[in-house]
């Protein structure tokens, strides 16, 4: 596991100089959900507040996200992707699907259904021990 996290770390860097692992992480969140509050994405990610803030000043600076008021909440502002934004996250998308399709171009196909359901099960488990539901269901004390 920590070969792969270097190399999707390496890769990110590789496929767009300005964008980090983590930078593309988030702005993979923003556009997957339509935006959403510094707050927000600390929250969902477990991480500090100053943290996210740092990494999306970075952003901001960098052209690649914006902050707008919130409809709903005047008080509240969100954080969206610009145009910029939006067209690096595209390109930085479309290079990793080159580089999964070429790594992946040699195998049987029982061997990528085999690997499809094991990422399906690893994500699965995953969002449920995210979430606090682990694999037993709700929490209980």
């Amino acid at each position: 596991m920590t070969v792969f996290a270097r190399r999707a770390r390496a890769s990110a860097g590789r496929m767009h100089p300005e964008l980090s692992l983590v930078s593309y992480t988030l702005l993979g969140h923003l556009e997957e959900v339509g935006g959403c509050r510094a707050t927000d994405l600390a929250a969902h990610y477990a991480l500090d507040k100053s943290t996210v803030s740092r990494q999306v000043t970075a952003l901001e600076r960098a052209g690649l996200v914006e902050r707008r008021m919130d409809p709903e909440d005047h008080r509240v502002q969100v954080l969206d992707l610009t145009a910029a934004g939006t067209e690096i996250l595209s390109q930085v998308t479309h290079s990793r699907r080159l580089a999964f399709r070429e790594r992946l171009a040699g195998w049987p196909d029982e061997d990528l259904a085999r690997f499809a359901a094991y990422l399906l099960r690893y994500n699965a488990t995953s969002t449920a021990h995210d979430t606090g539901l682990g694999d037993s269901g709700p929490p209980t004390g």
